[in-house]
């Protein structure tokens, strides 16, 4: 997984961890920070074995890794942060190797990640959807009664 080392090594997406971080310094609930970032991707890669996609992993792993970079956006100017990390990611994934068709494939994922719409999709949009909504432990969050996520979308059991 050279060219998921080099994108865990590249100066802007560790920008956008440290942004994430001071943007999210005071909240409460889930953050967009490296543990989350491993846990969709592990997740990812659970469901794509578990569904026999051969989806490859380094695409799981870039697509996961990059789907939140630019969540501190979405504090600073509203832009919504799937947008906001679509727009990213591009840089990230060409000085890390990616071709354009996988780019494409990643940065599909990327931007649809909040749509429910691809939720049930057989492919990475689908994978990551499912993989984000996964990743969230909210049988064990001590801010679970103030969070506003509809209650249906809330983790009650632990499945990974």
């Amino acid at each position: 997984m050279e060219r998921i080392d080099k994108i865990l090594n590249h100066k802007l997406f560790i920008s956008c961890l440290e942004r994430n971080k001071e943007a999210e310094r005071d909240r409460i609930f889930c953050r967009h920070n490296m543990e989350h970032f491993l846990n969709v991707a592990r997740i990812g890669e659970i469901l794509n074995l578990e569904e026999h996609r051969r989806i490859p992993k380094v695409q799981i792993y870039a697509a996961a890794l990059l789907h939140d970079i630019g969540r501190y956006r979405q504090y600073e100017d509203g832009t919504p942060h799937e947008q906001a990390s679509a727009q990213l990611a591009p840089q990230i994934l060409r000085d890390c190797g990616f071709d354009e068709n996988e780019t494409c494939v990643i940065l599909n994922a990327i931007a649809s990640h909040r749509d429910g719409k691809v939720k049930e999709e057989p492919g990475l949009r689908g994978i990551l959807y499912r993989a984000d909504k996964l990743s969230r432990g909210c049988f064990a969050c001590e801010a679970e009664g103030l969070c506003d996520w509809k209650q249906d979308k809330k983790n009650r059991t632990l499945r990974y």
